[in-house]
């Protein structure tokens, strides 16, 4: 059977493509397609994908294509047309859908009385991390409604955008999501049935021995001391992670921050921490020191609004790390209230520092963390995504 699997684009490393990595691990003969790629930040950072066989659209040739991804989006249905012909050879495509509509392929339903499509054409399956964000009212990296031109411009492409959304939701043949909480915005959006797989962790176990943790510590017990234990955050830095709720928070109850990655909002918030001593940033952090930070931090912080899913707390709980988090989400479906994190429910200041004084590190056991990473595995993914092909393939 020829697989071919087709991503938005390529040039960070997040949930969708940790799962384009997933499943490349188990078609590892099937090509990309995607409609950019950042060489420069692939041979960087992800070496091992230059042996793939990646096949970008004719928008990869444009000078600026990065800067000009967003703006240029209204050119999305030219861009996955163009690989229309070129999909036809294969028996299945997978493609791996969220904001730039790598869906749109279209390849055109099965059951279409169509006399345009041709009488044997590839399965589609949608792997769908969410429906566009911009485009249906949800928190995005960027706000660019802030400004009146942006709000013109989205006034402008965003409706066409929606149309051709919803007409390419309908030529796929079967769509699984990463949650139920997209679920819910795919039945909702697109009146499809989905099926839900749970992305998988990308830690299976961590790489380091756990330190010694002092289980009679918490937070109450290291406010004003400097030196003494972590948070860590994990996250793009965008304005809808709430980043700067943490940075916030910490600095009120002196309490150490980490931050790992980088993103757009990232000056405007590290002028909020004003060079404080108990923030650190750290930039894009490889996973062999990310399993250091996991290791030794004390709780990951997530406190994204409104998040499709959320890798980030299944690999805290993959080291046996509590999570606090803002209850809004996929992450609902991952951590549980009391047993391996705790939920902040309003989206303010306040209510993390109660939450942080609350925090007792003895509650929680390394045991339960883990056994709930568990339900995320690799192993478990590939089961089900393999289970699922098949069946479709012989229904």
């Amino acid at each position: 059977m020829k697989v071919a699997l087709v991503h938005d684009y390529l040039y960070t490393y997040g949930g969708a493509e940790r799962v384009l990595e997933a499943l490349h691990r188990i078609w590892p003969q099937a090509p990309v397609f995607t409609a950019w790629v950042d060489w420069q930040w692939l041979k960087r950072e992800k070496p091992a994908w230059q042996s793939w066989q990646i096949i970008p659209s004719w928008f990869d040739r444009l000078p600026f294509k990065k800067q000009f991804c967003s703006p240029l989006r209204f050119l999305a249905p030219r861009i996955w047309s163009s690989f229309y012909h070129q999909l036809l050879n294969y028996d299945l495509v997978i493609s791996s859908s969220a904001w730039y509509i790598s869906k749109g392929i279209s390849l055109g339903k099965i059951n279409s009385q169509s006399p345009n499509l041709p009488m044997s054409r590839p399965l589609h399956i949608c792997y769908c991390h969410t429906p566009p964000r911009y485009l249906y009212g949800y928190p995005t990296a960027l706000n660019f409604k802030k400004y009146w031109w942006g709000r013109l411009y989205a006034s402008l492409v965003n409706p066409f955008l929606r149309v051709y959304d919803y007409r390419s939701s309908q030529t796929v043949d079967y769509f699984v999501c990463n949650s139920y909480e997209v679920r819910q915005r795919i039945e909702k959006f697109y009146r499809r049935r989905v099926k839900v797989i749970y992305p998988p962790v990308s830690f299976k176990k961590p790489l380091l021995q756990e330190p010694a943790i002092d289980k009679k510590l918490d937070v109450e017990k290291f406010v004003n001391s400097k030196g003494k234990g972590y948070f860590l955050m994990v996250n793009r830095l965008v304005r809808h992670k709430n980043v700067d709720l943490a940075i916030r928070a910490c600095q009120k109850l002196k309490l150490n921050l980490k931050i790992a990655g980088s993103g757009p909002d990232e000056k405007r918030l590290k002028q909020l921490s004003a060079g404080s001593p108990y923030i650190q940033f750290l930039g894009y952090v490889s996973d062999q020191n990310l399993s250091r930070l996991y290791n030794g931090c004390q709780a990951v912080l997530y406190l994204a609004e409104e998040e499709d899913f959320g890798i980030t707390p299944i690999e805290a709980m993959a080291f046996g790390k509590p999570v606090i988090a803002l209850r809004s989400g996929g992450v609902k479906e991952s951590v549980i209230e009391g047993k391996t994190g705790l939920f902040i429910h309003k989206k303010d200041v306040a209510s993390l520092i109660n939450c942080f004084k609350n925090l007792k590190i003895k509650v929680f056991k390394k045991e339960d963390c883990q056994e709930r990473a568990e339900k995320f595995s690799q192993a478990r993914f590939e089961k089900e995504v393999k289970g699922f092909v098949q069946e479709k393939i012989n229904a």
